[in-house]
């Protein structure tokens, strides 16, 4: 019998409507990696057509994930916490476990989610959810829903905005960058919603912290 492993959550995204688009896979799987790099404990890979699925036990990580496909526009979010077996394969294809089986379901439930976006915990597909858990899940889920439906309004001027500040540029050295003035700056900072993003960020990560740290033993 295999031993499970630390509490883990995978990610799983699927594009929407890709029968009648262009494949996006290529594009996810290239910004994923830019902004992730390392810090996953299995890479971003495509599962299956339009699939895309990754592994990571940092409850940051999984946040950062759901930022950058949600830039991408077009992807629906399953994300599966639970424990997975060990030692881990390669790649995330051939990985198993609890965590797999509630990522599987709630790319289900997303279809209906406010944002295309659901959480499950695996204790809830196993049938041996309690109430504390239930509504930590619920917590962490609603708070990514939150933080999602702020991102789906930022223009793309936004996040390029957001990008040179990540990067250490001050307001006016971002202006001058982007060839617009100080109080263009200012006004594209605020219909970004900086800090109602950041806020919901911090809240998710430890939402989704607070779920690691209840994991049944």
């Amino acid at each position: 019998m295999m031993k499970l492993n630390d509490f883990t959550f995978v990610i799983l995204a699927d594009q929407v409507g890709s029968r009648a688009s262009t494949d996006h896979v290529p594009t996810a799987l290239a910004r994923l990696e830019r902004s992730l790099g390392g810090r996953l404990t299995l890479p971003f890979e495509r599962t299956a057509g339009d699939e895309l699925q990754g592994l990571s036990s940092d409850p940051g990580v999984v946040v950062e994930a759901v930022c950058q496909l949600t830039r991408l526009e077009g992807w629906r979010i399953g994300i599966g916490a639970g424990e997975v077996e060990t030692p881990l394969p390669a790649s995330t294809r051939e990985a198993r476990g609890e965590a797999y089986v509630a990522a599987r379901k709630a790319i289900g439930n997303a279809r209906s989610s406010p944002t295309q976006l659901a959480l499950v915990d695996a204790s809830t597909v196993s049938g041996d959810g309690y109430g504390d858990r239930v509504d930590d899940v619920t917590d962490a889920e609603t708070a990514l829903w939150l933080l999602r439906g702020v991102l789906q309004q930022r223009s793309q001027e936004g996040w390029e905005l957001m990008d040179l500040l990540h990067q250490g540029l001050t307001g006016v050295e971002a202006s001058t960058k982007l060839g617009i003035s100080p109080s263009a700056v200012s006004q594209r900072l605020s219909r970004a919603r900086r800090t109602e993003t950041e806020r919901a960020a911090g809240l998710a990560t430890r939402l989704l912290a607070r779920l690691n740290r209840g994991a049944p033993a």
